[in-house]
């Protein structure tokens, strides 16, 4: 996937400086793109389609969303807590999806992809809220991927886990002899796959290579989900 040409494009990515918007910035960037990198959380009325109206045209929409992930058991989680991730990572992808599609039907054309979480793909202990919310992003992909795929309108989304990134995966993460054991018990790859190789994909699914995809959801983690 090298030599990837996003020269033209112009591409809106939300929270720029979290989870895998930092090397995400850095990667679209290097491939071309006129980025617009927004740091917001969006999670106040009418701010989605404020950043969407003065964005103005938008070729590929990278919804990168993510918040620590609680750690409570099945029958603690609060209804605040469930409540809470929802907001944070359901919501914002229907507003955004919703505001920005009907230009891209109108032109017939545009990328929609979502740096999801392979939490959804397979069970996690004390992860019930986080994974269900991760679980509806990727349902709600699959549904409007295959919605619009006719007019020219790609929508995927990668899920993904054990991916080296400042919100869950910090050095000080890293270092930790656990960490690295369990690495090598859980993740057939015994490593974290790099934010490089995250994001050379990612950039990959937002160029006009990747047309043929539609509703697809692809786990980047090491082997760790199907």
């Amino acid at each position: 996937m090298s030599g990837i040409d996003l020269h033209g494009k112009r591409i809106l990515l939300t929270q720029a400086d979290a989870f895998m918007g930092p090397a995400l910035v850095e990667r679209l960037t290097a491939c071309g793109a006129e980025l617009i990198a927004d740091r917001g959380q969006l999670l106040q009325p009418g701010e989605v389609d404020r950043l969407v109206a003065g964005s103005g045209r938008i070729d590929v929409l990278v919804v990168n969303l993510g918040i620590p992930a609680p750690s409570s058991l099945a029958t603690e989680a609060s209804d605040d807590e469930w409540r809470s991730v929802f907001r944070h990572m359901v919501d914002p992808l229907q507003q955004l999806t919703r505001a920005v599609l009907p230009q891209m039907l109108e032109r017939r054309s545009g990328k929609i992809l979502l740096m999801g979480s392979a939490a959804a793909l397979r069970g996690i202990k004390r992860c019930s809220s986080y994974a269900a919310a991760r679980g509806a992003q990727l349902a709600y992909i699959r549904a409007v991927g295959v919605e619009v795929a006719q007019s020219n309108v790609q929508v995927n989304a990668i899920a993904q886990n054990f991916v080296e990134n400042p919100t869950y995966f910090p050095p000080e993460v890293q270092a930790l002899p656990a960490f690295q054991k369990r690495l090598q018990r859980e993740v057939p790859l015994g490593r974290l796959v790099s934010a490089e190789e995250d994001t050379a994909f990612a950039a990959y699914l937002c160029s006009d290579a990747a047309d043929c995809f539609v509703g697809q959801v692809f786990p980047v983690c090491g082997g760790w989900a199907d």
